[in-house]
């Protein structure tokens, strides 16, 4: 058991360096094709903070592990909103922009009630299962065309920025993103295949491990992200990459994993899509009280508490 607790963790070093690399490779890469870091920031870095959970997934499809790839992405929504920026914003008061409140949160809310819909076939169609497969992949991967398309006419709104010069040659560039892809295939794998190990020492499914363990890890760069942004009161970060991966986690990752392999969907989930549901729309009315467009120290602590209810909810249920 300890060793597979050991595995578990190593591997989540390898999604999180891993990440880092990829991110570090890319961005130069793109810098010595004059791409903005504008484009850079709202594609390449919100990919890679959102690798860790495509990797797991990635492998967890390959396996047909439906539980993981499932917990994964509603576990690591669920954190984003309740523990990521509860923290940040117990660190420092976050400032939201009015673009991000009527139309990135709004475009996470309508993620999660498509994820609801495409996988609800025994509720909504009467179907005899509840399945992702890859026509509500393609469909996932529709919406994240069109995310993509309102982050091209953001850049194109603002005034064109001078390109910083690229912090490592091409072939290093190459090579730092070929280690850091290296590290989330790996870590990918060793994340999954001890989750499920685990899951089966402690007798608990692997569905709370997708949850838990498996959706507070693949969220710990957005974690560092965004408590680091807050400290250093850069809001637009702190926030900006919560929603964006929100939005990135479904209609990306689940698009692809469903293409992988279809994925069985349990009823059960309804409920953990509720609670994704309540705290999108709690984040959203957070905006309105007290002092417009900001969330304090004290909502902060209200979504942590919702989050600690939540985890004791899943102990309970297994």
């Amino acid at each position: 058991m300890l060793f597979q607790f050991l595995i578990f963790i190593l591997g989540f070093v390898f999604l999180i360096y891993g990440g880092s690399f990829l991110v570090d490779g890319a961005s130069s890469l793109a810098k010595h094709f004059k791409i903005s870091d504008l484009v850079i920031g709202l594609t390449i870095v919100s990919f890679g903070t959102s690798a860790p959970e495509l990797m797991v997934n990635i492998m967890a499809s390959i396996q047909n592990k439906g539980d993981i790839t499932i917990g994964n992405i509603i576990g690591s929504n669920i954190a984003n909103i309740l523990l990521i920026l509860g923290v940040a914003s117990v660190i420092s008061p976050i400032y939201v922009q009015a673009s991000t409140i009527w139309k990135e949160i709004p475009f996470s809310m309508l993620a999660v009630i498509v994820f609801f819909i495409l996988s609800n076939d025994y509720l909504l169609d009467g179907k005899p299962y509840n399945f992702l497969d890859r026509s509500d992949g393609l469909i996932l991967l529709c919406f994240f065309t069109v995310f993509l398309s309102y982050i091209v006419s953001l850049s194109k709104q603002t005034i064109e920025e001078q390109i910083i010069p690229a912090k490592y040659g091409k072939f290093t560039s190459f090579i730092f993103f070929l280690i850091g892809l290296f590290g989330l295939i790996l870590g990918g794998r060793m994340v999954v295949d001890s989750g499920s190990n685990i899951a089966r020492n402690l007798g608990v499914s692997e569905a709370f491990i997708g949850f838990t363990l498996i959706a507070i890890g693949t969220s710990l760069p957005e974690l560092f992200a965004s408590a680091i942004a807050a400290y250093k009161k850069n809001s637009d970060i702190a926030i900006g990459n919560i929603v964006g991966s929100n939005i990135f986690n479904i209609f990306w990752i689940l698009g692809v994993s469903s293409l992988i392999r279809p994925i069985p969907y349990s009823a059960i989930y309804n409920f953990d899509i509720i609670i994704l549901v309540l705290a999108t729309s709690v984040l959203f009315t957070f905006m309105f009280t007290g002092k417009r467009n900001t969330l304090f120290r004290k909502e902060g602590g209200l979504l942590l508490a919702l989050y600690i209810f939540y985890l004791i909810y899943l102990i309970f249920r297994g």
